[in-house]
């Protein structure tokens, strides 16, 4: 869906005024190459040995890359071969083993029924640290840790025909966001309003072409409000359209066909940013509320080009009590669920649990993917209500809303 959504994204972000210089991150690497140290995350859990024989090296790529798990789940091999099994579908979480996910966050997932030959989802739960670029000035900065900003970032990638660009969306979409975020480290953390343009920067990365996000004399638009909002709604906006463009460079050289949906969040400075770009689905539960924080991207709604890619919701703005979550969901989850049965088992399975138990997120999550799956019976998967369960695969996280450090 990725590649499917190339000129929307662009529409959206030059709305409103003459778009900046194209952007650019050149010093990410290709998706097959290693990736440099990232925030304290493990690797990703390795993928199944691909099975012998004469098949073409791009496709012994794409086997091998569909089959990778999410590394949290700290899969074994065996744990992995059990993730594969069609026919069980068991439902897969985090080990309980007293590392948890950023916030509590609760985390599941289901291979799907026999429609593809692995789980095509991919999940990525981060801390990322951005350091600065430059300075407002203009003058050249040196690095310092005490300078930069960190943000939390939640993926779920849904992949068509074949699993490669979700498992590559997931490595690297948060990547191209903390690029795109270089350049206004200093001005999101400057209270006053943004500069409408931000002056070169002689000698310094990214001065002498257009590589980044704002190069020399970049403005905005006068004609619209420029907020430290609209500043990181605009990076995330152009990593997506970098993302799907380093995924069609990678479809010309490698010859792996498919794209992904991608729904995405990202906590910075007291505000969770939604964006969404595919069939997946995020939703927040506050105080038994729902409040939609995304809508299905299809071709058809490309072509009206009146979505939004990313939505806003300021933390700061309420007082949230543990069983306030954000629900993000692949369509696997929403095919057979609606926003009311998703908040009623938030109440259901939280209220099970003492508020400060942060394994309750977890449960819930888990709650999700099996009320969504259903029980074996017939030939088929099927719900209590004896309609068919979903046969798609089934990607759930659980975001508590308390922010970092409210839950033990």
């Amino acid at each position: 869906m990725l590649n499917r959504v190339r000129s929307a994204v662009a529409h959206l972000v030059s709305s409103g005024g003459a778009p900046p210089p194209r952007p650019k991150s050149p010093d990410l690497p290709n998706s097959t190459s290693a990736p440099p140290a990232a925030p304290p995350q493990a690797p990703r859990s390795p993928p199944a040995r691909a099975g012998s024989g004469s098949a073409a090296p791009a496709k012994t790529v794409e086997a091998r890359a569909s089959f990778s798990r999410p590394t949290f789940l700290q899969l074994s091999p065996g744990g992995l071969r059990r993730a594969d099994d069609h026919a069980g579908r068991a439902v897969q979480s985090p080990p309980d083993t007293g590392r948890r996910l950023p916030w509590s966050t609760g985390y599941a997932e289901v291979i799907n029924a026999g429609k593809s030959r692995h789980n095509e989802d991919q999940a990525c739960c981060e801390v990322v640290y951005v350091e600065g670029r430059r300075s407002v000035s203009g003058a050249p900065r040196e690095p310092s840790r005490g300078q930069g900003l960190c943000f939390y970032y939640w993926g779920l990638f849904d992949g068509h025909a074949g699993g490669r660009a979700a498992e590559m969306a997931s490595r690297l979409l948060h990547r191209h966001i903390r690029e795109q975020l270089k350049d206004l480290v200093e001005i999101l953390q400057d209270p006053s309003p943004p500069p409408l343009c931000l002056p070169s920067t002689p000698g310094a990365p990214g001065s002498s072409d257009s590589s980044h996000l704002v190069g020399p004399q970049s403005c905005w638009s006068s004609q619209k409000e420029v907020t430290h909002e609209s500043l990181v709604v605009g990076a995330i906006e152009n990593a997506f359209q970098l993302m799907d463009e380093q995924m069609a460079r990678e479809r010309r050289g490698h010859q792996v066909e498919g794209g992904c949906c991608a729904l995405v969040v990202v906590y910075l400075l007291g505000k969770v940013y939604v964006a969404n770009a595919g069939d997946s689905r995020a939703i927040i539960v506050r105080n038994g509320e729902i409040i939609p924080m995304s809508r299905e991207f299809t071709p058809e709604t490309e072509r009206q080009r009146l979505q939004t890619l990313v939505r806003v919701y300021d933390l700061t703005q309420y007082e949230h009590c543990p069983d306030d979550v954000l629900v993000l969901g692949t369509d696997g989850l929403w095919d057979v669920t609606s926003d009311c049965e998703v908040a009623a088992t938030v109440d259901r399975v939280l209220s099970a649990y003492e508020p400060n138990d942060p394994s309750r997120y977890t449960a819930l999550a888990q709650a999700l993917v099996l009320g969504a799956r259903g029980t074996p019976r017939d030939r088929g998967w099927h719900l209590p209500n004896n309609k068919l369960g979903s046969g798609d695969d089934i990607s759930v996280f659980v975001i508590p809303l308390g922010g970092p450090g409210s839950y033990s």
